[in-house]
């Protein structure tokens, strides 16, 4: 997500001067000299003209054979808003990426969903792989707790404390170097089968609700780790979920989908400096 913004925010900022400024030629005056709509023009050009005008096409494309409702925008804003811990997360989050504006996020977000919709159309996924999907990874799922440290003594030492009837929120506040989690108790909230890496994984579903791990070691450093609670879910729940995730692993490339559409569209680009943006072999900015 944080490439998405981080781009956004570069176009967002430049379509906005450009918006505000389509008034005379003359959109500045001073005593020092003025400034012109043509040298206003050419100074965005230099500053990402073409990065803009390759997202406004792409994004042109995509609406003329996609559609994306405002309730589906509504219900992605809330995916990130869980995602980063509730509102003012998801503000900090916008904010770090110089995303103050809630009309832009929103706008950012229908960029995402047009590039999902177009990247999945036409990708059918079979009853018998959303079953096989759910038996492997969502009939199950665990809400977990841990404390992340970097060495294999020190979390010898949280886990003997733990093991003594120490408060485990307490000591992950104390001990953890993982940021997203060490001042929430060390929650990660329910983990499905794959999520995480393979040792931690592992231990995490050998576990019994209220154990505590001996010290598991991952290319992060040594985690201890505790199991809160356990919850079975049903394929109906959880049908339509996977059913998406699956379409995504299958999905194919924006850079194809937005070639093909550039393609059937027959674009002409007038300004000269910027005509051959299209064709240039940069990265998709829908990526």
């Amino acid at each position: 997500m944080k490439k998405w913004l981080v781009n956004f925010g570069m176009v967002a900022g430049l379509l906005s001067l450009a918006a505000c400024n389509s008034g005379a030629d003359t959109i500045v005056q001073s005593k020092s000299g003025d400034i012109t709509k043509e040298e206003f023009y050419n100074e965005l050009k230099a500053q990402g003209g073409d990065k803009v005008l390759k997202q406004m096409v792409e994004t042109m494309l995509l609406e003329k054979e996609f559609n994306v409702t405002d309730k589906e925008i509504d219900t992605k804003v809330n995916d990130y808003k869980e995602q980063f811990g509730g509102e003012e997360g998801l503000q900090q989050a916008l904010v770090e990426n110089g995303i103050g504006d809630e009309k832009a996020f929103r706008k950012l977000v229908e960029r995402e969903l047009l590039a999902q919709k177009a990247t999945t159309d036409g990708v059918d996924v079979s009853e018998e792989e959303i079953k096989k999907e759910f038996e492997d990874k969502y009939k199950e799922e665990i809400k977990a707790s841990h404390i992340l440290v970097t060495d294999e003594k020190t979390a010898k030492e949280v886990k003997e404390r733990s093991d003594k009837g120490e408060d485990f929120a307490e000591l992950a506040s104390e001990y953890s170097i993982d940021p997203s989690s060490k001042d929430n108790g060390g929650d990660l909230g329910y983990i499905r089968k794959g999520m995480m890496v393979p040792e931690f994984d592992s231990a995490v579903f050998s576990l019994e609700v209220n154990k505590v791990s001996d010290p598991v070691e991952t290319q992060y450093g040594y985690h201890i780790i505790k199991v809160t609670d356990k919850k079975a879910n049903t394929f109906e729940d959880k049908k339509d979920v996977i059913k998406e995730e699956l379409k995504f692993a299958k999905a194919n490339s924006i850079h194809t989908v937005i070639s093909n559409l550039q393609k059937e569209a027959d674009i002409t680009i007038k300004d000269k400096e910027l005509e051959d943006v299209l064709e240039t072999p940069q990265q998709s900015e829908m990526e």
